[in-house]
C-alpha cells in the first residue's frame, strides 16, 4: 500500500474519484513542480544551476565542462565541489535551496531580478487552465501557493474573461487573506512567499523563518475546515512544514482528507512522511499519490466532474503541441525534420501474474527467481510480486514463502505514466523480448545494453555496411571486448510508451583498470558519426527491432503470462512548424 517504506498511498484513479466528490472541501497547494508544465524550472532545477554558477565562477573553469545538468557525471562533479565548500548543507537537506541562493545572490535585489528572469514570457500551462475551470464552476475555491509566478492569475483571467474574478493575497496586505476567507470571496489565491513584485519578498534561510505569521495562521485555520490537495511541492521549507504540523494537530484536521501528489523517482522527504504518518494515526485520512505531472493530474479530474463549462478550456487543449505523423512531403524543397530515437510500442501486455507471499523487497524477487533456475520476470510492488512466466515455475520460485494469493494482476495505464515497478517490470519483459526473438543478447552486467548474439550473422550485414566491423577486443587489454550494440528502455509521453534505442559501443569485462582504455576507443569508434550516418544507423535499428511489425513474445510460455509486445517500424519525428 506505499510508494515507498510502506507510507499510506492510493493509486490516481482513486483519488481522482474522490476528488470528484469532495472538490468543494478541498484546498490546494501548488509547489514550484506545478509550473514546471509552463516551462519555468523547479526548485530542483535552480538548486543545480546555483551549484553549477558557484563551480564555474569559484574553479573558474569552462562553463561547457558543466552545462549539461542532466548528466550524473556532471552532477557528481559539481557536488563534489560544493560538498569541499564545507559551509553549505549536505544534498536533498530541506535548507539547501534557500542556502544556495543566497549563496550565489547574497543581495535581495539580484535574488529578485534573477526570479524576474525566470518567470519572464511564462504562460499558464492546461494544469493552471483547468485548475481556474475548476474556481468558475465553484469547484476550487482556495489555492496556497509558494510560487512566485502569476500562473493562477493569468489562467483565471482566461477563464474567467476578466481580471477580477480572483482575489490574490501576497505578504503586502496579509490581512487580506483573513477577509477573503470570511466574506467567502471566492476564488482566492495566498502567496506564501510572496508575489515575485513584492517589496518583501522572502526567498533565504533567515526570511522564511520569519514569514508572515497572519498568513500560516490562516492556512492553520483553513485546514480545520477543509481538507488539502498538495501537489509539485518537495517539503523542502521549514516554515511551510511547521505549518502543516501544527495543522495536523487540530482536533477536526482535514475533515476531507490529506493528499500529497508525489513524483515517482525518489522517496518524499523524511518530514513530508513524518507528517502523513502523523496524519493517519490520528484518523485523518491522508495518503500519498503518484503522479506524472501537473497537467495529466487535472486533466484526470476534470475528466470527472459534470456539469463544468470547458469551452475555453478544450479550446486551449485543441491549441496545445500535439505529436503527430510526420506530413508528406510537397515538392522537392527539404524539410527540417529530425529523426527521434523514439520507436512506438503498439502493443503492450495488460496482464501479469500477481503472487501473495513473504518476501522483501526486487532484489530478494529477483534472488528467489534465481535460486530457483527458472526463467521468470519477477519484481515487488504494493500489490505483492508482479511476474511473467509458466504458472509452474512462478510458484517453485515463491513457493518457499509461503503463497497465499496467486491471481491476476492489471497492469493499468495510469501506472505506466512514471518510473513504476509495473513499468520496470515491462521494460526488462520487452528487453528479454527482443533478446529472445531478434537475434540479440544482454550484456552480462548491464541491464539494458544489447548487442549481437552473433556478429557474423547475416542479418547484421546491413549495420556492419555502415559502422564496419561489429565486435572484437582493445589492443593491450585482451579481456576488454567490444561490441556494436544499443541501449534500449522504456519511457512514457504523449500517451504510449515508447521504446527508446540509443546507438553504442558496449562493453564486456571493463574494469577500473581499463575504463580509459574503453572511453576513449568508443569516442574514436563513433566521433564521425555525423547526423545522415546516426540517421541511417537508427533506421537500421528500427527496422530490426520492430521486424515486420509482428509479435514478440518474452518467454515463449503457454501455460501461464507471457508478456507480448509489438513495435511499429517508424519512428517518432519532430519538425519544425513553418508559418
Amino acid at each position: 500500500m506505499s510508494i515507498e517504506n510502506d507510507l499510506p498511498s492510493i493509486p490516481s484513479d482513486d483519488f481522482a474519484r474522490r476528488f470528484s466528490l469532495r472538490a468543494k472541501r478541498l484546498m490546494w497547494f501548488l509547489g514550484a513542480g506545478a509550473s514546471a508544465s509552463a516551462g519555468l524550472p523547479t526548485a530542483m532545477d535552480m538548486i543545480w544551476e546555483f551549484k553549477q554558477k558557484l563551480f564555474v565562477s569559484q574553479r573558474r573553469g569552462s562553463a561547457d565542462a558543466v552545462a549539461d545538468l542532466s548528466q550524473a557525471n556532471v552532477r557528481a562533479r559539481l557536488q563534489a565541489h560544493i560538498d569541499s565548500l564545507e559551509r553549505l548543507p549536505r544534498s536533498e537537506a530541506p535548507d539547501e535551496y534557500a542556502a544556495l541562493f543566497e549563496s550565489v545572490y547574497p543581495a535581495e535585489s539580484d535574488r529578485r531580478a534573477f526570479l524576474d528572469a525566470k518567470l519572464a514570457g511564462a504562460k499558464p500551462s492546461y494544469g493552471h487552465m483547468a485548475l481556474a475551470t475548476l474556481m468558475r464552476g465553484g469547484q476550487t475555491r482556495l489555492v496556497w501557493t509558494t510560487n512566485f509566478d502569476t500562473l493562477v492569475a493569468d489562467a483565471c483571467a482566461k477563464i474567467f474573461d476578466t481580471t477580477s474574478a480572483l482575489t490574490t493575497v501576497a505578504l503586502d496586505a496579509p490581512e487580506l487573506a483573513e477577509r477573503a476567507i470570511a466574506d467567502e470571496r471566492w476564488p482566492v489565491e495566498i502567496k506564501l512567499h510572496g508575489d515575485f513584485r513584492s517589496r518583501r519578498l522572502k526567498n533565504t534561510d533567515d526570511e522564511l523563518r520569519h514569514q508572515d505569521a497572519q498568513l500560516r495562521q490562516a492556512l492553520v485555520d483553513s485546514c480545520e475546515r477543509d481538507g488539502l490537495v498538495v501537489i509539485g511541492y518537495s517539503g523542502r521549507d521549514n516554515s511551510i512544514m511547521d505549518t502543516l504540523e501544527e495543522a495536523v494537530k487540530r482536533p477536526s484536521a482535514f475533515p476531507a482528507g490529506l493528499f500529497w501528489l508525489h513524483r515517482g523517482g525518489g522517496a518524499p522527504l523524511q518530514r513530508v512522511s513524518r507528517l502523513l504518518a502523523h496524519a493517519v494515526e490520528i484518523g485523518v485520512e491522508a495518503s500519498f499519490v503518484s503522479f506524472d505531472n501537473f497537467d495529466e493530474v487535472l486533466r484526470d479530474l476534470i475528466r470527472l466532474i459534470d456539469g463544468l463549462e470547458t469551452k475555453t478550456l478544450d479550446d486551449f487543449a485543441m491549441e496545445r503541441p500535439r505529436w503527430s505523423k510526420v506530413p508528406n512531403r510537397q515538392g522537392h524543397r527539404g524539410w527540417p525534420i529530425v529523426r527521434l530515437n523514439a520507436i512506438p510500442v503498439v502493443d503492450v501486455p495488460n496482464t501479469c501474474r500477481r503472487v501473495a507471499c513473504q518476501i522483501g523487497g526486487t532484489a530478494e524477487v529477483r534472488e528467489a527467481v534465481e535460486k530457483a533456475g527458472v526463467e521468470v520476470l519477477a519484481v515487488r510492488s504494493q500489490f505483492g510480486v508482479l511476474a511473467f512466466g509458466a504458472d509452474s515455475d512462478v510458484r517453485t520460485a515463491f513457493e518457499s514463502c509461503g503463497i497465499t494469493e496467486f491471481d491476476l494482476h492489471a497492469l493499468e495505464t495510469k501506472r505506466l505514466w512514471h518510473e513504476s515497478t509495473e513499468r520496470g517490470l515491462l521494460c526488462d519483459a520487452l528487453i528479454k523480448a527482443l533478446g529472445r526473438n531478434r537475434s540479440l543478447r544482454l550484456i552480462s552486467g548491464h541491464r539494458w545494453h544489447l548487442a549481437p548474439a552473433n556478429p557474423r550473422d547475416a542479418v547484421w550485414k546491413p549495420l556492419q555496411q555502415l559502422v564496419g566491423t561489429l565486435d572484437g577486443t582493445i589492443g593491450g587489454h585482451p579481456d576488454l571486448q567490444w561490441r556494436e550494440g544499443i541501449i534500449a528502455r522504456l519511457d512514457w509521453t504523449h500517451d504510449r510508451l515508447w521504446l527508446l534505442i540509443e546507438p553504442r559501443t558496449v562493453f564486456e569485462g571493463r574494469t577500473d583498470e581499463n575504463m580509459a582504455a574503453a572511453a576513449n576507443f568508443s569516442r574514436e569508434r563513433t566521433v564521425m558519426r555525423y547526423n545522415r550516418e546516426l540517421n541511417q544507423i537508427i533506421e537500421f535499428w528500427t527496422r530490426h527491432l520492430a521486424g515486420d511489425e509482428n509479435e514478440i513474445r518474452a518467454l515463449n510460455v503457454g501455460d501461464g503470462v507471457d508478456a507480448v509486445f509489438r513495435l511499429s517500424s517508424f519512428n517518432g519525428y519532430s519538425r519544425r512548424i513553418l508559418s
